[in-house]
């Protein structure tokens, strides 16, 4: 398991690092010559990944098997329950095994995002116990969230349905309406700092140290991230989401390793940025 992700990372990281760390959330590159670089390279990678066997160890974690999932066409085709069903407007559809179309997620893209309710929640990507999980693609730009629910079964790992629902019955309803304001709107970003914002972060200095400190209001436009905006992704573990007043953003790199947390508290009806972890 560690030897097929190891390459295949190893991979995503020279492709990304010729790109930039970009978070627009898009699905598309820029122009047509980069286009057809990256889809041969990554068709490339996909055929040597779908020739090597998944290891029977990667289904003990939701996120091994994922990642593999994604990336292997013909393991996601043996993974699907078919035909699937698709629930949307109240009304069920199904999809026969033909008109799959493999979904690579966000394994183009880089990196993926994450909603925990708090520091201890985190762990839960670690539970071996787990046996049911969604997967969210949360569009902003249509007010709408596709759910790809996985069940464990007999130590297999499969996806049972899709599900198509709008944002505002999902169970992050608030910070995601926050959210989507917070990553597009730079004046109602800067009222929503709270003051001061704790940062940690690489220090300049020592490429092997933290450092620690406090952001204003008025320094904050020079630390501000940029976020992801138009879809981002979510995973729910078990059944784990609360409707909470703390959610903490996760960006994770899938290659490189690096990761992003931005903590959130909500205080009278009020989501406040309150802490920075680059």
């Amino acid at each position: 398991m560690k030897k097929i992700l190891t390459a295949f990372f190893a991979f995503l990281a020279l492709m990304f690092s010729c790109k930039g760390n970009k978070t627009d959330g898009s699905d598309t590159v820029a122009n047509d010559s980069d286009s057809i670089k990256d889809t041969v390279a990554v068709d490339t990678m996909e055929q040597l990944i779908e020739a090597t066997p998944m290891p029977k160890a990667a289904d003990e974690l939701f996120d091994d098997f994922f990642f593999n999932f994604a990336s292997n066409r013909k393991l996601q085709l043996r993974r699907i329950s078919f035909p699937l069903v698709v629930e949307k407007a109240g009304k069920n559809d199904t999809i026969g095994k033909a008109q799959w179309k493999t979904d690579r997620f966000f394994m183009r893209q880089g990196y993926y995002t994450l909603l925990f309710d708090s520091r201890r929640h985190m762990n839960v990507v670690k539970d071996t116990a787990i046996n049911h999980v969604v997967v969210e693609k949360i569009f902003f730009n249509i007010k709408t969230v596709k759910q790809y629910v996985f069940d464990r079964v007999n130590g297999l790992w499969t996806m049972k349905s899709i599900r198509y629902k709008p944002i505002h019955e999902n169970e992050n309803a608030s910070f995601l309406n926050f959210y989507e304001k917070f990553s597009t709107d730079s004046t109602f970003q800067a009222e929503s700092v709270s003051d001061p914002v704790h940062f940690t972060g690489p220090d300049p200095d020592d490429d092997f140290s933290q450092m620690e400190g406090l952001l204003t209001p008025d320094t904050w436009p020079a630390f501000a991230p940029e976020l992801p905006r138009d879809m981002i992704y979510n995973i729910i573990y078990g059944n784990t989401t609360t409707q909470g007043n703390q959610k903490i953003f996760v960006i994770r790199g899938i290659a490189n390793g690096l990761e992003m947390e931005l903590t959130f508290k909500k205080t009278d009806g009020k989501w406040m940025l309150t802490r920075l972890c680059e």
